[in-house]
């Protein structure tokens, strides 16, 4: 299978890959010496991750085609280069991975300019960078310790075909169908040229590598719109039968991709995978890909090269494709972790005061039960999502113009909640497009100081980054919410809107508290019960963080009282700890021993 890409190249990169070596990296004036395969973290929760949209971040030689910041559904000419000019900025925010949209070449007819419209999954898109240049952005950004995940795609392919319903009818997209329609292939310049898959063709027609050249390999079903649980296309993208057999009953697709993508990986030294809209393909191939980019990556001495896929559904759906249920007996491990969704849907809102804190403590406990069944502790949740407040599927940013504190809350929340965080870019730069996806995909090198380490969402943002790194109980931790109380009686989760929302990370013998005031009016006074074993000798908590800069100290009180606490309203008697504290609206603070 796959001979165009078990050539002499392929033979040749992979073997480099094997061979463990050195390599010389120019920064600056200065060589720096890089491991190749540069080796993986020890655990992706020490990680936090910047994710770039390669067309709409940086070209240090040309403007944008458009204005910066307007809805505009075409290349503004976004470099790989223009993403090495800026990783010491991203390296000083405190990011040390960086997960890039696609790199692969999309059809060269087509404006698929976020990259999700692959026609060759062997080469780069000409229109960000060459290869070497591609191989340069991921060699400078090892040599400063961050890595690099690309984005991937299984589910379809670019707008490869025409389709012929007939009577000289070729549509590009038409209604979905149940039966399989007659297509054309496509030439260099996006015309419906053949009826039978070329066996020979411009690298800029039909589709890459030559064995997915072929019809049966695709539904043929029309726009399904995305819909889940079908096999139209993605509306104009072009669904393929990653389940399909031949006559041996084997799936050749699924190795043609899985030997693609194994091949990327030896090429270019990537260290992840982010699996763009993984929920449309089957859980069974997505458990066999995990576990085959898994395997191949260990061969080469990646060890923990990460997989995670974006399954914009539910817990349950979500728990379908990750990590290993102790209940199945095939021992075949999913991919690694999953885009947090389901935290997504109500975390920026809680934030932002629109539903009660409850929400989010509604969403960790569901999380806890579902997956009862695969985790060994309650702390390894943290391993198997990866957390965001907005990215480039969503119609508006989560920042609105005016509310930097607000933003810093939610910055603060994703750093310390269990997870491994994801920020879009330019959200230190405090980009608020909204209407549609379009207008979320802003060219931020066209913004007036575009890149502004002054700015006070990039300092907070930094701070929390190097807090994130320097409390192992922040990564690692348990996590547990806390009940609060206005008057030290009555204790509770808040369920109003613009409540607080109070959560303990535990980590052998230390507990960090973070408290969040969703508040845009009103400051709170009151109390957070906290670990008594931890906590009864201690007198004062210090203040780690808040986004307004505070430097105070939090008087922690030792008691034997009886309070009613919790959802359920119970009551407990018996010694407690708590600590007081008082937050102005919109007022993260992050506090330990």
């Amino acid at each position: 299978m796959i001979n165009s890409i078990y050539s002499q190249a392929f033979s040749k990169v992979l073997k480099s890959a094997r061979n463990s070596e050195e390599k010389d990296v120019l920064v600056g004036n200065s060589i720096v010496k890089i491991k190749r395969p540069f080796p993986s973290p020890e655990d992706w929760r020490d990680i936090t991750i910047y994710f770039i949209l390669n067309d709409r971040f940086n070209n240090p030689n040309s403007e944008p085609k458009s204005k910066w910041d307007e809805k505009y559904n075409d290349f503004q000419g976004g470099t790989f280069n223009g993403i090495s000019d800026k990783l010491d900025y991203i390296k000083s925010l405190g990011f040390s991975a960086i997960w890039l949209s696609p790199v692969f070449k999309n059809c060269a007819f087509d404006n698929t300019y976020h990259g999700y419209g692959i026609q060759d999954f062997l080469n780069v898109d000409p229109r960000l960078g060459t290869e070497e240049e591609l191989q340069n952005l991921i060699d400078q950004a090892h040599a400063r310790g961050i890595y690099i995940i690309l984005d991937i795609v299984l589910n379809h392919t670019g707008e490869v075909f025409k389709y012929d319903l007939g009577n000289g009818n070729i549509v590009d997209e038409p209604e979905l169908s149940n039966h399989p329609s007659n297509i054309l292939w496509r030439d260099k310049n996006g015309k419906g040229k053949w009826s039978v898959p070329p066996k020979n063709c411009s690298h800029d027609a039909g589709v890459w590598p030559a064995e997915l050249r072929n019809s049966n390999y695709f539904f043929r079903l029309g726009n399904g719109n995305a819909e889940d649980n079908n096999s139209g296309d993605f509306f104009s993208l072009r669904k393929i039968n990653i389940d399909f057999m031949d006559k041996d009953r084997l799936c050749p697709v699924r190795d043609i991709l899985i030997k693609s993508y194994q091949y990327a990986i030896a090429k270019f030294d990537c260290d992840g995978f982010r699996i763009d809209t993984l929920k449309y393909i089957s859980n069974d191939f997505a458990h066999i890909f995990g576990n085959a980019i898994r395997e191949f990556s260990q061969s080469i001495g990646k060890k923990n090269f990460f997989t995670f896929g974006e399954v914009y559904d539910t817990e349950l759906k979500i728990n379908q494709y990750i990590g290993r249920n102790t209940q199945d007996t095939n021992g075949i491990i999913g991919v690694d972790a999953a885009l947090d969704y389901p935290l997504f849907y109500v975390l920026p809102m809680v934030i932002k005061g629109l539903i009660p804190p409850s929400e989010v403590v509604r969403v960790f406990s569901n999380r806890r039960e579902i997956q009862k069944s695969f985790l060994s502790s309650h702390a390894d949740a943290g391993r198997y999502f990866v957390s965001f407040i907005d990215n480039h599927d969503q119609a508006q940013r989560f920042y609105s113009k005016g509310y930097q504190e607000q933003l810093k809350m939610a910055i603060g929340a994703l750093i310390t909640l269990q997870g491994i965080s994801c920020i879009y870019y330019g959200t230190e730069q405090e980009l608020s497009g909204s209407g549609g996806m379009d207008n979320v995909r802003e060219a931020l090198w066209g913004k007036p100081n575009a890149f502004d380490t002054t700015n006070p969402i990039y300092k907070s943002m930094k701070a929390l980054n190097t807090l994130h790194s320097n409390e192992a109980t922040l990564r690692y931790g348990r996590q547990y919410f806390r009940e609060i109380s206005g008057d030290g009686i009555n204790y509770g989760i808040s369920s109003y809107q613009g409540g607080v929302l109070a959560y303990s990370r535990i980590l052998y013998d230390e507990e960090v508290l973070v408290v969040i005031n969703t508040s845009t009016e009103n400051s709170w006074s009151g109390y957070v019960i906290i670990d008594y074993i931890l906590n009864f000798k201690a007198s004062k908590l210090k203040l780690l963080y808040s986004n307004y800069n505070k430097k105070t100290t939090a008087v922690v009180s030792t008691k034997e009282n009886t309070i009613t606490c919790r959802f359920d309203g119970s009551k407990f008697m018996g010694k407690v700890c708590t600590v007081s504290l008082n937050l102005k609206p919109m007022e993260i603070q992050i506090l330990k021993k």
